[in-house]
């Protein structure tokens, strides 16, 4: 694994996951049903929770959303997950967790935004119901601000003062000063109301790449609260998972972050999952955590019109993700195996050997066969139309052997 010098913040317990104090960085995600239909919510929560979502986060935006919570949690629970399930609140949090008891227990951690809990004397004094609903439970919270709903009066006040000076600053600078002192300012009052700082995450979201790096830069920098990253409406499809991994990569190489999420705008109808993959496979790219054994896989040129190694490389991409659950808890550091599926004698043969266990199958007008080689060494090769299932039988054979002497003894 790579070796990224993470900063030190203080670690805060949600449920039991940790976050920050330098443990792992923990990828999380958010259902987008409607929380007052339970059934359909806890769905959601447990498929997030399958792929590998570590936190889930719901929203409670009304009495109906908020009366569903405890049946929601217990759902998760009944199924045997037990995923923290987090409350974003906006504008009304502070009526909500405080009519509905219930959810404020059931819930392991509320996400509140200080740009929308009021304006004025209220802004202050709503805030304060929050948090004094999360002391009474013992919850932490997530002061998340974000680009589209900063505090108004904060950044007047701001620009106010930027006008004022002999050298103005350029308005999205103060922009991005607001935000920071924003997230930093709430985490202060919280903490005059009682809070204690291993209850507190802060995040800091923008929409734009760079703001978002400047950003987390300057929240790093000034003090030492557990941070959630994320680049809020990212968009779909191809910008959106781009425009995530830049931005995340960026903070997580500087050892900047403790949880992530990629916001993805999911298409029509589309997997919710997704945002949860993609998570976990920058993570793995940087070689910050494992969570899948990964597959390399040539783009493809002339010499390989055949599409088989495309259609293998996906196959068993697909095989190992969907085995990980079982794998994951028989045997230990799977997670870490490099497969390779190459298309052609090129580099075919040199990436196979790389990598723990990995096929160089046959490419336009090159012999029918396909060797496989097993920790660098040519082991067999594989000929005719079963290739892809005897091949799948090898990995399988190759991870009961050299994973099994460090498979947990069982009780």
């Amino acid at each position: 694994m790579a070796r990224i010098d993470r900063k030190k913040t203080v670690a805060v317990k949600v449920g039991g996951v940790q976050i920050g104090g330098c443990q792992a960085v923990v990828v999380q995600s958010m259902t987008n049903t409607d929380t007052a239909d339970a059934k359909a919510t806890a769905r959601q929560t447990i498929d997030l929770a399958k792929a590998g979502s570590e936190l889930v986060r719901i929203t409670v935006n009304n009495k109906e959303a908020a009366a569903a919570v405890p049946e929601i949690v217990a759902r998760v629970r009944d199924a045997g997950y037990n995923t923290p399930i987090i409350g974003d609140f906006h504008y009304n949090g502070h009526i909500l967790l405080a009519e509905y008891k219930d959810c404020a227990r059931a819930l392991s951690k509320y996400r509140i935004n200080p740009g929308n809990v009021g304006a004025g004397r209220h802004h202050d004094d709503n805030f304060k119901r929050m948090i004094d609903v999360a002391i009474e439970n013992d919850k932490p919270v997530r002061i998340g601000v974000n680009w589209g709903s900063l505090d108004q009066a904060l950044l007047a006040r701001l620009m106010d003062e930027n006008a004022k000076l002999p050298e103005p600053l350029d308005a999205q600078d103060v922009m991005k000063e607001a935000i920071v002192r924003s997230a930093i300012e709430s985490a202060e009052l919280a903490e005059s109301y009682g809070l204690s700082k291993d209850h507190i995450i802060l995040s800091a979201k923008c929409s734009n790449v760079q703001d978002l790096v400047d950003v987390y830069r300057e929240l790093a920098r000034r003090g030492d609260y557990a941070l959630h990253l994320g680049l809020t409406e990212a968009g779909m499809g191809s910008k959106g998972v781009v425009a995530s991994a830049a931005g995340l990569a960026i903070l997580l190489q500087e050892g900047i972050g403790d949880t992530i999420r990629v916001s993805l705008t999911p298409a029509p109808n589309g997997d919710r999952t997704e945002e949860v993959i993609i998570a976990q496979q920058i993570l793995q790219s940087l070689g910050i955590r494992s969570f899948v054994p990964q597959v390399t896989a040539c783009p493809g040129c002339g010499r390989t019109t055949s599409t088989l190694f495309q259609e293998m490389a996906d196959d068993i991409g697909k095989y190992l993700r969907a085995q990980m659950p079982v794998w994951r808890d028989l045997y230990k550091g799977v997670e870490e195996m490099k497969v390779a599926v190459m298309g052609c004698v090129v580099n075919g043969p040199g990436e196979s050997k790389h990598a723990d266990i990995g096929i160089s199958l046959p490419g336009t007008g090159e012999e029918p066969r396909a060797p496989v080689f097993i920790d660098g060494k040519l082991r067999t090769t594989l000929k005719g139309a079963n290739i892809v299932p005897e091949f799948i039988e090898l990995l399988n054979a190759y991870i009961a052997n050299r994973y099994a002497s460090k498979t947990p003894a069982q009780p």
